[in-house]
Protein backbone atom coordinates (compact mmCIF):
# COMPACT_ATOMS: atom_id res chain seq x y z
CA UNK A 1 0.00 0.00 0.00
CA UNK A 2 1.10 3.70 -1.09
CA UNK A 3 1.67 5.66 1.99
CA UNK A 4 -0.78 8.67 2.61
CA UNK A 5 0.43 11.78 1.90
CA UNK A 6 0.04 13.83 4.72
CA UNK A 7 -3.08 16.22 4.68
CA UNK A 8 -3.08 20.00 5.93
CA UNK A 9 -4.29 19.06 9.38
CA UNK A 10 -1.04 17.42 9.89
CA UNK A 11 1.39 19.29 8.47
CA UNK A 12 -0.27 22.42 10.98
CA UNK A 13 -0.08 20.25 13.72
CA UNK A 14 3.50 19.79 13.39
CA UNK A 15 4.04 23.50 12.57
CA UNK A 16 2.58 24.73 16.04
CA UNK A 17 4.64 21.66 17.66
CA UNK A 18 7.82 23.33 16.23
CA UNK A 19 7.09 27.00 16.73
CA UNK A 20 6.12 25.77 20.55
CA UNK A 21 9.28 23.91 21.02
CA UNK A 22 11.00 26.46 19.41
CA UNK A 23 9.78 28.89 22.03
CA UNK A 24 10.23 26.58 25.04
CA UNK A 25 13.89 26.10 24.18
CA UNK A 26 14.94 30.04 23.53
CA UNK A 27 12.87 30.61 27.27
CA UNK A 28 15.40 27.67 28.54
CA UNK A 29 18.14 29.20 26.98
CA UNK A 30 17.67 32.77 28.95
CA UNK A 31 17.33 30.94 31.88
CA UNK A 32 20.43 29.46 31.41
CA UNK A 33 22.44 32.55 30.42
CA UNK A 34 25.55 32.49 28.46
CA UNK A 35 28.94 32.34 30.32
CA UNK A 36 29.60 35.69 29.87
CA UNK A 37 25.92 37.01 31.11
CA UNK A 38 26.41 34.47 33.89
CA UNK A 39 29.78 36.05 34.81
CA UNK A 40 28.22 39.61 34.35
CA UNK A 41 25.46 38.22 37.26
CA UNK A 42 28.39 37.06 39.12
CA UNK A 43 30.50 40.57 38.90
CA UNK A 44 27.67 42.55 40.01
CA UNK A 45 26.75 40.39 42.78
CA UNK A 46 30.40 40.26 43.87
CA UNK A 47 30.25 44.05 43.17
CA UNK A 48 27.48 44.15 45.76
CA UNK A 49 29.00 42.40 48.85
CA UNK A 50 32.86 44.55 48.25
CA UNK A 51 30.31 47.53 48.14
CA UNK A 52 28.82 46.71 51.44
CA UNK A 53 32.39 45.78 52.50
CA UNK A 54 33.64 49.43 51.95
CA UNK A 55 30.81 50.79 53.70
CA UNK A 56 31.41 48.39 56.80
CA UNK A 57 35.39 49.80 56.39
CA UNK A 58 34.52 53.26 56.41
CA UNK A 59 31.92 52.93 59.67
CA UNK A 60 34.74 51.24 61.37
CA UNK A 61 37.26 53.93 61.16
CA UNK A 62 34.85 56.37 61.72
CA UNK A 63 33.45 54.69 64.73
CA UNK A 64 29.85 54.44 63.61
CA UNK A 65 29.63 50.81 62.94
CA UNK A 66 26.01 49.57 62.69
CA UNK A 67 24.17 46.36 62.97
CA UNK A 68 22.12 47.38 59.81
CA UNK A 69 25.45 47.42 57.80
CA UNK A 70 26.43 43.97 59.21
CA UNK A 71 22.77 42.52 58.71
CA UNK A 72 23.04 44.02 54.59
CA UNK A 73 26.36 41.90 54.00
CA UNK A 74 24.82 38.57 55.82
CA UNK A 75 22.05 39.16 53.29
CA UNK A 76 24.62 40.11 50.15
CA UNK A 77 26.35 36.68 51.27
CA UNK A 78 23.80 34.57 51.92
CA UNK A 79 22.17 35.09 48.82
CA UNK A 80 25.75 34.77 46.76
CA UNK A 81 26.01 31.41 48.77
CA UNK A 82 23.03 30.18 46.88
CA UNK A 83 24.34 31.17 43.74
CA UNK A 84 27.75 29.81 45.05
CA UNK A 85 29.59 26.26 43.19
CA UNK A 86 33.31 27.59 43.65
CA UNK A 87 34.80 26.13 46.97
CA UNK A 88 37.06 28.87 47.06
CA UNK A 89 34.17 31.12 46.57
CA UNK A 90 32.46 29.52 49.52
CA UNK A 91 35.51 29.74 51.78
CA UNK A 92 35.81 33.08 51.08
CA UNK A 93 31.99 33.65 51.79
CA UNK A 94 33.10 31.81 55.17
CA UNK A 95 35.51 33.99 56.04
CA UNK A 96 33.37 37.07 55.56
CA UNK A 97 30.37 35.56 57.19
CA UNK A 98 32.57 34.82 60.67
CA UNK A 99 34.12 38.05 60.44
CA UNK A 100 30.50 40.01 60.42
CA UNK A 101 29.36 37.15 63.52
CA UNK A 102 32.19 38.66 65.09
CA UNK A 103 31.61 42.37 64.68
CA UNK A 104 27.91 41.71 65.41
CA UNK A 105 28.82 39.59 68.98
CA UNK A 106 31.55 43.12 69.46
CA UNK A 107 28.73 45.64 69.17
CA UNK A 108 26.17 43.20 70.89
CA UNK A 109 28.68 43.38 73.91
CA UNK A 110 29.39 46.78 73.70
CA UNK A 111 25.86 47.26 73.92
CA UNK A 112 25.23 45.59 76.89
CA UNK A 113 28.58 47.03 79.15
CA UNK A 114 26.77 50.32 78.23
Amino acid sequence: MPAAAAGPSQVSSVSANAGVMGVEALIALQDVGSPTERKRRAVRRAGRILDVLDEIKVALLDGDLSSEGLDRLRRAVREERANADDPKLEAVLDEIEVRAAVEVAKLERSAHAS
